[in-house]
């Protein structure tokens, strides 16, 4: 390992496992050496009075284009712009070209991350109709890999998967997480056709009624069914819909759960009304739906039926968001401004922000089984952010760090700051100063 500097953040307010208190804080060596009210070492001094200290955020679901579609994003650029809005950890999918659907590609993306990746990194295998056995051989690096992604649902790169017996058997035989996308494509062409037979071209308005709360609730209601039973470990991405809440429980912990689910922020911000003014830059899928959704799933992950806040970041680049309906390019950049946002609404009274590091970190570590990280803890990597509640940040095109170059944000200003972030111990963003001299590290599960 190269050298790497020693840390010491004093006088900060540590944001930790439904805590918040002064302490100070001692890093060396990738990890967090020590966390006391006063500590004199000899290190580089970082003055936290006045800010707060979370766990770097974990995202679970993101779309770093790499290999195939580099002309939108690689794993480099969104890194960056991952780390500089303090999400310190990604899981990428495998929708890329060629399709992730062999060992050999998994590991191949791996490769790339471990030479550009600023972000620590994991990722998913991919699912086909006919590679179920590929696939599975991820149970023989549980410990190393996020988990199997299955689209049953069509989304970007054709992955959808609608065989029985495939699905069957990947429920029934997985040894490593299942995170599925769940929209049910029978409904979809149907309400699609619809529009064909009375002649009308969509708008991006109608993306919620062609990819409505029908296509979700069926699709979710169907892995679930499938992950009871077998038993598997079955974590549904991007709910979207309040009927698809009563299929998830709050009443035991949440390392109890077996069946878990989580929400992206643009479904926790953005509703249908959004469409009149950022129309197809806003279609992802599943769709942005009306606003009682919106306030169904704030509702749901506030009583912990929703289990981890994400970003579900896939960029595009603008002259793909374009109609019509059918070829403009669904998915939203977003990595960037999850912690920042959700910290608009914490200044809203909407969140706590000890909930904000749950769902945005531990809850993340404990859904996957992550080793030492999503914690502020002795010996866990150091994973780390320093946020400014007294300043503000916005949005303007010379500060998108997305290849892709746009955001749905831009203009908004939050209120908030992310001055310093850090990785495996690393201070790779220092308030608008990079040092990219050390990548993440690949990830590891205890499984």
């Amino acid at each position: 390992m190269a050298y790497m500097q020693k840390y010491l953040i004093k006088d900060i307010r540590i944001i930790n496992e439904g805590k918040i208190f002064s302490s100070d804080v001692l890093i060396q060596n990738e990890r967090i050496e020590k966390i006391a009210p006063k500590i004199d070492e000899p290190a580089r001094e970082i003055n936290g009075h006045g800010k707060f200290l979370f766990p770097g955020c974990i995202d679970d679901q993101v779309h770093f284009r790499e290999p195939g579609l580099t002309h939108k994003a690689t794993i480099a650029t969104e890194s960056k712009a991952a780390v500089a809005g303090g999400v310190t950890t990604f899981m990428e999918m495998p929708n890329t070209i060629p399709n992730v659907l062999t060992i050999d590609l998994l590991e191949d993306k791996y490769a790339i991350a471990s030479k550009t990746s600023l972000a620590n990194y994991s990722f998913y295998m991919g699912v086909s109709n006919t590679n179920a056995e590929e696939a599975l051989k991820v149970n023989q690096k549980k410990n190393e890999v996020c988990g199997i992604k299955i689209f049953l649902g069509s989304s970007t790169g054709n992955m959808l998967v609608d065989n029985p017996p495939t699905l069957d058997h990947l429920f029934r035989e997985s040894e490593v997480l299942i995170a599925t996308h769940c929209e049910d494509e029978n409904i979809i062409r149907k309400n699609l056709e619809r529009f064909r037979q009375a002649g009308r071209e969509p708008s991006a308005a109608d993306h919620p009624v062609i990819r409505d709360e029908e296509a979700c609730y069926q699709s979710s209601l169907y892995a679930i069914q499938i992950a009871k039973k077998y038993g598997t470990r079955l974590h549904i991405l991007h709910i979207s819909t309040e009927k698809e809440l009563q299929l998830f429980t709050n009443m035991m912990p949440l390392k109890e759960k077996k069946i878990t689910a989580e929400v992206c922020v643009h479904h926790l911000h953005f509703t249908s009304d959004d469409y009149n003014k950022l129309g197809y830059l806003i279609k992802c899928n599943p769709a942005i739906k009306a606003p009682h959704h919106k306030e169904a799933l704030w509702k749901a992950l506030l009583d912990n039926r929703l289990d981890i806040i994400a970003t579900d970041h896939a960029p595009h680049l603008k002259e793909e968001k374009q109609p019509p309906y059918e070829k403009a390019h669904a998915g939203l950049p977003l990595i960037q401004h999850p912690l920042l946002l959700m910290l608009y609404y914490y200044k809203q009274g909407r969140i706590r922000l000890e909930t904000i590091a749950e769902k945005m970190s531990h809850a993340v570590a404990e859904c996957f089984q992550i080793r030492e990280r999503g914690y502020i803890r002795e010996g866990y990597y150091a994973d780390l952010v320093i946020v400014d509640l007294n300043r503000t940040t916005q949005v303007t095109s010379d500060t998108i760090l997305y290849k892709c170059g746009w955001s749905p944000f831009e203009g908004f200003v939050f209120p908030a700051a992310v001055t310093h972030t850090f990785v495996s111990g690393h201070l790779v963003y220092d308030d608008g100063t990079w040092n990219e001299s050390h990548t993440g590290k690949r990830i590891e599960f205890l499984r």
